[in-house]
């Protein structure tokens, strides 16, 4: 039985997003795991992904840095806390500040491995490191300072 990504995690109210919601069918539906002490997620770009013939759009390699780093976080405080990440109240993180820097163009119609690596973890905020590489070269490297989700942001069940 295949281990479940971090983002499968999320309760259904706050799995819509466009990188890494699982319901949201449009969008890049992102998977992370633990790799040891580091995070991986591969991602097929797509052709529409395009920014011109053959490469990448830069966006695309934001947004995998991007969720990639705030599924990380909540990976990170879960395990800074000794807890499974089924168990509640539950870790989820937006982004407060994301960087990233494009080492060379991002081939198209290759799998993308963006991996991440816990720089800090503090209070509630996590401090991510990234990079996204094709065909084995790492082609950008980012960072994301990731914080927990504030309550207003957090649904809250219907009442009747």
């Amino acid at each position: 039985m295949k281990e479940k990504a971090f983002q499968d995690y999320y309760p259904d109210d706050l799995s819509y997003c466009y990188g890494c919601g699982r319901l949201n069918d449009h969008g890049h539906q992102l998977k992370s795991y633990w790799d040891g002490d580091e995070t991986v997620a591969v991602f097929q770009p797509r052709p529409y992904h395009i920014a011109i013939p053959g490469y990448v759009y830069g966006g695309l390699i934001a947004s995998l840095i991007d969720c990639h780093g705030t599924g990380t976080a909540a990976a990170a405080a879960y395990r800074a806390a000794g807890r499974g990440m089924d168990t509640l109240p539950a870790f989820r993180f937006v982004t407060a500040s994301l960087q990233v820097d494009y080492l060379r163009p991002t081939p198209l119609g290759v799998p993308l491995e963006v991996r991440g690596r816990i720089e800090e973890v503090k209070g509630r905020k996590v401090v991510v490191g990234a990079t996204v590489a094709a065909a084995g070269e790492i082609c950008a490297r980012g960072r994301v300072v990731a914080v927990q989700m504030p309550e207003h942001m957090i649904p809250k069940p219907a009442t009747t």
